[in-house]
């Protein structure tokens, strides 16, 4: 294994970190995949995670962290999903689907994973343009972390530092789609829906951001039809 060209892939099983697992592979990267079942009431995405990983062909893991204090309408079903006109809410506001700190959370799992296997760089398909306003998609919070990783680790130290990429970060979600398009991500099997029913609701932040990427594309969402 050439551990120079290994990567950690956050993979969700949606839209962007599918379109990052087959950037990473493009770039030549031998990518291994975390997923995670933090209790998320949209499970689906975590089946349609592992079929992406297994077509892609790179070997997964899917690792359960359990929260107990809940505290976001994802991981709390008695709270309720917000609906689309939330898009719209002011910069400041964070909606309940805000996780507390998850990407934190992930990003020390996939630190720990990635210096025990030797790999350089994780990958993360943090988006800070068409996105629900999360402070852990920010560019000054990956800036923030990529420190925190160099200070912290072994490999780090001895100046072997782990690289996060985050190559969508500055992109639409229209140039997200239009990137994975040509890169063959199988769309149709990536889950964006919040409400964890049997088909996307379309009026929650992720279907709605979802939908105005494929518009804005001029493509059409394959997981839509297929669901139809």
């Amino acid at each position: 294994m050439n551990k120079k060209k290994t990567a950690v892939v956050l993979l969700s099983g949606g839209l962007d970190s599918a379109t990052c697992l087959y950037w990473a592979k493009k770039q030549g990267f031998d990518c291994h995949c975390l997923i995670f079942d933090y209790g998320q009431r949209h499970k689906k995405e975590i089946q349609q995670a592992v079929k992406i990983a297994k077509i892609n062909k790179s070997p997964f893991q899917v690792v359960k962290i359990f929260f107990p204090w809940k505290g976001s309408s994802l991981l709390d079903k008695s709270l309720t999903v917000p609906v689309a006109t939330a898009v719209r809410r002011p910069p400041s506001a964070i909606p309940s689907t805000y996780v507390p700190a998850r990407n934190t959370i992930f990003l020390s799992f996939a630190l720990s994973f990635a210096e025990a296997i030797g790999a350089r760089a994780i990958v993360i398909g943090a988006n800070a343009l068409d996105y629900s306003g999360y402070p852990d998609c920010r560019p000054g919070y990956f800036q923030a972390m990529q420190k925190m990783a160099n200070l912290a680790t072994k490999a780090g130290i001895e100046g072997k530092k782990i690289k996060i990429l985050t190559p969508l970060l500055h992109k639409t979600k229209a140039q997200i789609i239009k990137l994975g398009t040509k890169l063959k991500v199988p769309y149709q099997l990536t889950w964006s829906c919040y409400r964890g029913g049997a088909k996307p609701c379309v009026i929650c932040d992720s279907c709605i951001l979802r939908a105005k990427g494929f518009r804005e594309a001029k493509i059409a969402d394959p997981a839509i039809l297929d669901s139809r």
